[in-house]
C-alpha cells in the first residue's frame, strides 16, 4: 500500500511542442508550460490542507525542477525547499534525443518500426537508452519505498511505469495512455486518479 502521493507530469516544452524524443535531454518549459505548472501548484494548494506534512521531490532535469519550483510558489511556499531523487529521470531514448520520428523515418527508413510492434520492451539504439520496462525497474524500488505523503515532479515514462506498477495496466494500454501535462495524478494506496 503506498501512502498519499500527488504525481504530477513537468509543463510543457518547446520538444513536446513538436513532438521531439526529449528521454534525458534537459530542456526548459515554454510559456505554456509555465502556466500549467502554476495552475497544478494552485491545484495543489486546494488539495493539501498541511504542506509541510508532505515530502516534495522532483526529477533533477531541468523542466521538472522548474514545474516543481513554480508549484511550490504557487502554493505561497519557499520554491527551493525541495528534494531532487535521480531515480525519478525521464527514460533515455539514446541516439534517437532530439528527433522526431518522422526524422528518424527520414533519416533512416524502417528504424522505428521493431518499436512500432513492442513499444513497451524497445530499446532505443545508444548508450544508456532504455525501454520502458527498464524504466519501472529503475523507479519501482523508490515507489516502494515511499512512506509519507509525497508531491513529486517527473516524467511521463515514469507515470506510465506507475500505472503497470500500481494498477496492472497492460504493456499496449500504459505505452499508448495519455499522459497530461496539465493535470494531477493521485496515488492513494493501490489506486490511481487523475484529478
Amino acid at each position: 500500500m503506498y501512502p498519499l502521493v500527488y504525481i504530477v507530469r513537468h509543463g510543457q516544452t518547446a520538444w513536446n511542442a513538436e513532438a521531439r524524443l526529449q528521454g534525458q535531454a534537459d530542456t526548459d518549459l515554454n510559456e505554456l508550460g509555465r502556466e500549467q505548472a502554476s495552475r497544478n501548484g494552485r491545484r495543489l494548494a486546494d488539495l493539501i490542507d498541511k504542506p509541510e506534512d508532505f515530502d516534495f521531490v522532483a526529477s533533477p532535469m531541468r523542466r521538472t525542477r522548474e514545474t516543481m519550483e513554480r508549484l511550490r510558489a504557487a502554493m505561497k511556499l519557499d520554491p527551493h525547499a525541495y528534494r531532487i531523487e535521480p531515480l525519478l529521470v525521464e527514460l533515455s531514448f539514446g541516439d534517437w534525443q532530439g528527433f522526431t520520428f518522422a526524422e528518424l523515418e527520414a533519416n533512416n527508413p524502417g528504424s522505428t518500426r521493431q518499436r512500432r510492434l513492442d513499444k513497451w520492451n524497445f530499446q532505443p539504439p545508444g548508450e544508456g537508452a532504455e525501454s520502458y520496462q527498464m524504466l519501472l525497474e529503475r523507479v519501482k524500488p523508490w515507489f516502494d519505498a515511499l512512506d509519507r505523503q509525497t508531491v513529486c515532479v517527473t516524467h511521463g515514462g515514469v507515470m506510465r511505469a506507475l500505472f503497470r506498477l500500481v494498477v496492472g495496466m497492460s504493456e499496449q494500454d500504459a505505452v499508448s495512455m495519455e499522459v497530461p501535462q496539465d493535470r494531477l495524478l493521485r496515488l492513494d494506496g493501490r489506486r490511481l486518479e487523475w484529478l
